[in-house]
């Protein structure tokens, strides 16, 4: 059986290490690098949830897209959120593999998975980072009909938009928080970018700079990326189990009057 470390290397063939952002922490984050591993929990985010789920089904390594270990950690204890979900990790014999925003430049990784979903042909690049993607729907679309179209596709709980008054056609996405290329995505000629986390201020300033804007949420825009991290790592290493987390899903949710 393929060896934690070994199962890291692989994943940096999938998405390179050289293309994270420099002050994120990818790969290996947590474990035995030379440990076996027979099952693995493929997930966004390790949280207590996930963590307990590997557990129960006797997981030995979780992989997941938000590094466990973001900012320094001057002490792992259970004082602190990622410190306790650490602890928990090692109390359950599990290892920890985060592929961050390596993943998210990747091809094939989370931003050209939400481009073809949503109906984006031949996608392309549009940041100098390698975030995200644009391109051709098919053919115009309304904006209210697209906004539905984005939110049965991504399962989302809810979605926040702001209209410039034009069709859909060429459309720009970034998977997670991706607000800031939104210059970047009108430079690109797109009418429309699809992304989340954006601020108020940037749906008040859609229509004087001429882009509807659509917020589909952080998990539901990245989540995706997780089915083909799993057919990776199915196809690499064919004795593997790999399964997705089911007890990790959208923390957002939205009341909406009269529902």
């Amino acid at each position: 059986m393929p060896t934690v470390g070994e199962i890291e290397q692989a994943l940096f063939e999938l998405a390179p290490r050289e293309c994270a952002q420099d002050w994120d922490n990818v790969g290996f984050l947590v474990g035995r690098r030379d440990r076996e591993v027979r099952k693995v929990l493929v997930a966004l985010d390790i949280t207590e949830d996930v963590i307990e789920e590997a557990v129960r089904w006797g997981a030995d390594l979780i992989v997941s897209h938000h590094p466990v270990i973001f900012h320094g950690q001057k002490s792992v204890t259970d004082r602190d959120v990622t410190g306790g979900r650490v602890l928990r990790l090692i109390e359950g014999g599990l290892s920890a593999i985060c592929m961050h925003t390596n993943l998210d430049c990747a091809e094939g990784g989370v931003n050209d998975v939400l481009a073809r979903a949503l109906g984006i042909e031949k996608p392309e690049g549009f940041t100098s980072l390698g975030v995200g993607r644009c391109g051709c729907l098919e053919e115009p679309r309304v904006l209210p009909e697209f906004v539905r179209f984005v939110s049965k596709t991504l399962d989302c709980n809810g979605v926040r938009y702001a209209g410039a008054g034009k069709p859909v056609y060429r459309v720009a996405v970034g998977g997670g928080a991706c607000g800031e290329f939104q210059d970047a995505a009108i430079y690109a000629g797109c009418d429309t970018f699809v992304t989340a986390d954006l601020s108020y201020h940037q749906f008040v300033d859609a229509k004087a700079k001429g882009i509807n804007l659509i917020d589909a949420g952080h998990f539901p825009t990245e989540d995706l990326v997780c089915g083909p991290v799993m057919a990776f790592l199915k196809k690499r290493f064919p004795n593997l189990s790999v399964q997705k987390s089911a007890s990790h899903k959208e923390a957002i949710q939205y009341y909406v009057e009269g529902e």
